[in-house]
């Protein structure tokens, strides 16, 4: 099983992450976390600290000669901006943020304390944990991609969401899009949403797609609730600052439909085994991958720091005033997206772990063999 915490502050030295449970021999390279910190910080409608931080990674620990050790993988992400600001006290909490309950919960008269642990920056260390959970995955052949499907409002067409396994190679050339969205058209009028809630002093949300590709059937469990992959999967995606919806498959829709027009039938090649030709479930069936790709899509609300602030109180002279501005993304759903990838690596690569125990990568591989030829003569 794979864990993984993470320290730090915004505006602290640096930010760090510390993974257990990577077996031994798996290739981990600096510059291949780097590529994932630099995606996270891509995506019209970033703020300006995007080009302050140049994110980079420094493996304390875990990783000797580029190959993990199977002790626990310490990251570091120092940051550069921490010394270049003068952080004064904050009383008035933000709408939308966890400001005030956070500063209730922890008795703290000064939100400083709370803006600088629940800031979205956190997520730099899950992504550079993630990075390391892609690795091992890639030793199995497989990948996690995600691609923007809505901002504003503003939504891809279904023809494009819908052709799942074609995607692959499109998705993966995306990283230089703007907004990594498959339909360009689209993507324009995204971008002019972006342009419109600037110029308003305002910001939007959206909606990203996660795939991952290549999971064998079986992993998760039905058993206990706890064990369940979608609930794993949901819980990961939903603990990125900002989601507030988390659906699989065709999620919402299923409540308008038949179950004659939901469930994906069952077909059986030899050679190939057993297969579907839809994929609503996607990927999952009773808390069970299904060899499948795996779907997620997840709705971020819009960033709750505003260049025009909205009605806030003054937590010590409890009267009114204007929430405090600073620096903050008009838009950042495609950055959420490379979180969501990492959070979904984590998971799946746990899952991993947990059916293919092994303390060496050999090891893993080995059982992982022998698994996929039991269920393609099942």
């Amino acid at each position: 099983m794979i864990s993984f915490i993470t320290k730090g502050k915004s505006h602290g030295k640096g930010l760090i992450a510390v993974v257990r449970g990577i077996p031994k021999g798996v290739t981990i390279k600096e510059q291949d976390i780097n590529i994932e910190l630099r995606r996270r910080q891509s995506g019209y409608g970033r703020s300006k600290r995007m080009e302050i931080e140049k994110d980079e990674v420094e493996v304390l620990s875990g990783v000797r000669s580029n190959k993990t050790t199977g002790r626990a993988i310490t990251l570091v992400i120092w940051n550069k901006d921490w010394q270049k600001r003068k952080l004064e006290p904050i009383n008035i909490p933000r709408p939308g943020h966890a400001d005030l309950p956070g500063a209730i919960s922890y008795n703290q008269k000064n939100i400083r304390n709370i803006w600088e642990r629940a800031s979205a920056r956190e997520t730099a260390g899950r992504v550079a944990a993630g990075a390391v959970a892609k690795k091992l995955l890639k030793e199995f052949n497989i990948e996690i991609l995600s691609h923007v499907v809505e901002i504003g409002g503003i939504k891809i067409g279904s023809s494009v969401k819908c052709q799942v396994l074609s995607l692959k190679n499109k998705i993966k050339r995306m990283d230089n899009s703007p907004l990594r969205c498959l339909d360009k058209e689209t993507e324009k009028k995204m971008m002019k949403k972006i342009d419109e809630a600037a110029k308003n002093g305002d910001s939007v949300g959206g909606i990203f797609e996660i795939i991952a590709f290549n999971v064998p059937v079986g992993l998760g469990s039905y058993i206990q609730w706890n064990t369940r992959l979608n609930a794993k999967l949901a819980t990961a995606v939903m603990s990125i600052p900002g989601i507030k919806g988390v659906e699989i498959g065709l999620g919402f829709k299923v409540a308008e439909k038949f179950g004659s027009k939901v469930h994906d039938e069952i077909f059986y090649k030899k050679g190939k085994g057993f297969f579907r030709k839809t994929n609503n479930a996607g990927g999952i069936e009773g808390g069970m991958s299904n060899g499948e790709p795996v779907v997620l899509r997840a709705a971020m609300k819009p960033i709750p720091t505003l260049s025009r602030p909205l009605c806030s109180v003054n937590i010590i002279t409890k009267k009114p005033a204007k929430a405090p501005i600073l620096r903050a993304d008009i838009c950042a759903v495609p950055a959420a997206g490379v979180v969501a990838e990492a959070m979904v690596a984590i998971e799946i690569a746990s899952a991993m772990t947990e059916k293919f125990d092994g303390d060496t990568l050999q090891e893993m591989k080995s059982n992982y063999k022998r698994y996929i030829k039991y269920v393609q003569n099942f």
